[in-house]
Parts: C-alpha cells; sequence; structure tokens
C-alpha cells in the first residue's frame, strides 16, 4: 500500500465513532453500512462528482448525513473505497495516530497535560472529564479480543518504522503548544458539544492540534486553526477522524494561514469587488483600507460566526465542495481545446481572445462579495478601518444564508455571463442559438434547492 509524507495510507477509513471511541469497537465498524443515497453503489463506493454537486444544489446535507459525508468530502475516505476496506483501514488510521500522539508526548512529556494556572472552573472539569474518558478507553483496549489485540500490534509495529525517522524541532513544537494552550480554552464553549462531560472535547481538540503541528512543522500552528478543528470535531465526533479529515483540509488550504495566502486571498476579494461594483470598490480603498483586512476571518474560517451554528456548518461544506470551480475548470479546458482546434486560423498573425474568466474567483470569494454589495450604503458611511471593524462585527450571527447563497449565486452567474459573452464577441459565430444555448446550460448549473 501507498504511503504518503505524514504517515496516510493510500486509503483511508469510515464509521461513525462515538465520542469515546479511542480504540475499534462495533459501533465504529457497524457504521460501515451506512449510505449516502443517490451517490453511493451497493459496495459503499462513492460518485464524488455526484456527492459535490449534491451538496452544492441543495445548500448542503441533512445533519444525520453530515459526518459520513465530510470524511468523503474532505478526503480521509477515498470515494473509490468500499465499505470493506473502509472497516479495514479504520484500525490502520486509528493505530497510526496513536502512534504519532505518543510520540510527540514522549519527547515533550511535561506537555502532555494542559497547564492549568487560572481560575477557570470549566478548565479543570474539563481535565477531569477527560481523564474520566481516558481511563475507559484503557479499560476498553483491555477487554479487546486476543485477535484484535494481536492485529492492532502488528499495526503498531508497522507505524513505528513509517514513522521512526520523524524528529522535531522542540523549541518550535513548544511555542506551538503554548499557543495553542491559549486558543483552545477561547473555543466557543456555547456550543453543545462542549458543555458538561463535552468539556473533555477541548482535551480532545488539544490533542489534534499539537499532534498535527508535530508531524506539519512546515505549518505548524496559526491562530484560528483551534475554531476550524473544532468545526470537524463537532460534526464527525471521533478523535482519530478528525486528526485524518482536518489534516485533508490543510493540505490544501494551509497556506490561507499563512501571510502571503491570506493576503493573496484579500487582493482577490479587492479585484472581484472592483469587477462588481467598482464605485464601492474605489470608497474602500480610500484612506489606505486598499488591504481589505477587515474581510480577513470571513474568508480564513469560512464565516464562521457570521451565520447561526448550523447555518455556518451547512455554508463550510457547500464552499469545500468546490463544484461550481469544478465547473469553471472544465470550461477553461474546453476553450482550451477550442483554441486548439482553432490554431490553424491564426497562423495569419492575428491573435486568439484572451481569457477573461479569473477562475482564481472561487465561489468564497462571491459569498464575501455578496455580504459586502448586501449592505453597500452602511459601508459607504464606513470612514476608516476602525468603522469597518465596527460594522462587520455588528454582523456576527444576523446574516441569512439562504438569501446570501441566492445573491453569491446571482453574482457567479452574472460575472461568468459577462466573460464568457466577452469571450464569444472575440469569435465568429454562425449560428447565435449555439450562445443562447450555452447560457441556459450556464444558468442550470446554478439552480440551488432550499
Amino acid at each position: 500500500m501507498e504511503e504518503s509524507p505524514n504517515g496516510k495510507p493510500g486509503l483511508q477509513a469510515e464509521g461513525r465513532c462515538r465520542r469515546r471511541v479511542a480504540a475499534v469497537s462495533a459501533p465504529a465498524l457497524s457504521a460501515c453500512r451506512l449510505t449516502l443515497a443517490g451517490v453511493m453503489d451497493a459496495e459503499g463506493r462513492v460518485d464524488e462528482s455526484r456527492l459535490r454537486g449534491h451538496i452544492f444544489r441543495n445548500g448542503g446535507v441533512t445533519p444525520s448525513e453530515r459526518g459520513l459525508a465530510w470524511r468523503f468530502l474532505f478526503g480521509m475516505y477515498p470515494c473509490s473505497s468500499t465499505a470493506l476496506e473502509r472497516s479495514f483501514l479504520q484500525e490502520q488510521l486509528l493505530v497510526r495516530y496513536r502512534v504519532m500522539k505518543k510520540k510527540w508526548q514522549q519527547f515533550l512529556p511535561s506537555t502532555v497535560r494542559l497547564q492549568l494556572n487560572g481560575t477557570d472552573a470549566e478548565l479543570f472539569a474539563a481535565v477531569r472529564y477527560f481523564d474520566e474518558r481516558e481511563a475507559q478507553t484503557l479499560q476498553e483496549a483491555q477487554d479487546q479480543s486476543e485477535e484484535v489485540k494481536d492485529r492492532l500490534a502488528f499495526l503498531e509495529l508497522q507505524a513505528q518504522i513509517l514513522f521512526e525517522r520523524v524528529k522535531f524541532d522542540l523549541e518550535e513544537l513548544r511555542e506551538a503548544i503554548r499557543i495553542i494552550d491559549k486558543d483552545v480554552p477561547r473555543t466557543n464553549r456555547d456550543l453543545s458539544y462542549y458543555q458538561e462531560e463535552g468539556l473533555g472535547n477541548l482535551l480532545v481538540l488539544r490533542n489534534i492540534l499539537i499532534t498535527y503541528a508535530a508531524f506539519h512543522p512546515e505549518v505548524g500552528y496559526a491562530q484560528g486553526m483551534n475554531d476550524l478543528c473544532s468545526r470537524f470535531l463537532e460534526v464527525l465526533d471521533c478523535e482519530v477522524d478528525t486528526f485524518w479529515s482536518f489534516s485533508c483540509y490543510m493540505e490544501k488550504f494551509s497556506r490561507d494561514f499563512m501571510a502571503d495566502g491570506l493576503h493573496r486571498k484579500i487582493e482577490l476579494e479587492a479585484a472581484l469587488l472592483k469587477e462588481l461594483d467598482p464605485p464601492l470598490y474605489a470608497h474602500l480603498v480610500r484612506d489606505n483600507m486598499e488591504r481589505f483586512t477587515f474581510c480577513h476571518r470571513w474568508l480564513l474560517l469560512g464565516f464562521q460566526r457570521e451565520f447561526k451554528h448550523s447555518d455556518a456548518l451547512r455554508l463550510f461544506e457547500i464552499l469545500s465542495c468546490d463544484h461550481l470551480e469544478l465547473i469553471s475548470q472544465k470550461v477553461d479546458r474546453a476553450r482550451y481545446q477550442e483554441r486548439l482546434d482553432q490554431k490553424h486560423c491564426t497562423e495569419d498573425g492575428s491573435e486568439s481572445p484572451q481569457q477573461t474568466f479569473n477562475t482564481d474567483f472561487t465561489f468564497e470569494l462571491f459569498i464575501c462579495a455578496a455580504v459586502l454589495l448586501d449592505n453597500r450604503e452602511s459601508l459607504l458611511h464606513c470612514r476608516d478601518d476602525v468603522q469597518l471593524i465596527q460594522f462587520t462585527s455588528s454582523l456576527q450571527g444576523r446574516l441569512d444564508l439562504n438569501s446570501t447563497l441566492k445573491k453569491a449565486e446571482s453574482h457567479f452567474y452574472n460575472y461568468c455571463k459577462r466573460c464568457a459573452w466577452d469571450y464569444m464577441n472575440g469569435h465568429r459565430r454562425a449560428n447565435s442559438i449555439k450562445d443562447e444555448d450555452f447560457f441556459y446550460q450556464l444558468r442550470s448549473l446554478f439552480i440551488l434547492k432550499r
């Protein structure tokens, strides 16, 4: 089986893990029988394109489907794997995570436990609940059959060999843990997932973040990752699955937590607003507001605080399905093929039309633009960065997701239509009905069911 640099196997695992599961148990393995209606075949393989389209067109999945859908959506489960394959690989992922966590704990034993220096009673309770859960997990492991113990022991030996040569920069890791220990207690404890015994999940979140930072030193830990990882932990309700799903997500978006990546995204948002509303753009770039830093948290955390919690989860999976981005890539490839086919027509030296559609304008940027345009008048009254921050803070929890999605969809469609029209005007078309057919097909891609 092919290995990846971070020790993730070529195929990964499945299942609805319970909150206290830290070893393979009957509930985890029986979850292989769960299905996603309409996108999963009888053996458990998932049609990835249909899954992404289903999420986008239906405005997300139902809460009961979400845990399983996210395991495919974020890459923990390969869509081509069967339910049987995933049941075996669940054990492998679990053991590898255990070995990874144990390795950093052995290097920095003094950081294994959260240091409690304050008077936060909830944190003391969190540690107590976490310790009780760990003791129960240990007992469950001891109660496993000899067959399971032998199989896990073999997988553990494989994992130890895989991670044997991994070395840590202890100073960098200590600094990452220091920041994590400040951020984890700030995670939104108003969520039901962190209420009562759920307080112990704060310590689960801490372990996941430290393990990720230890084995991804090129990324490490940055502020905001706790809120992002918390979203995965709440939905997947399993420490092991959260680690692997979060790691898969970060493979694609880790750059957003670095200065250059986020700066690039803010530049794109400014460029998009300039396309959609030049006067509003001109106002916002006046008085040194050209960096659009007030959009920073929206784009970094996927509008986590601007919508009510259930809608923020739904928006996160809609943005993560990349449905429209994949469509734009297909259109771009089709246009490239068209240019190749017409190459013989440009041998006289005339230039072929240049691409006008910016495929870097992802749907999340249109969501952000929809919010800005919907509050255009208020923004025009903002005269400095302080007023902008005050205004955007006032939006927390007040935005309507369905309305925002429809407006973002409309802006996305109109932008694509204008760019496609500009592109078509650069070609000689014998039949104008083809253009109408194209726009009809384009519009059909944006129909969202509410």
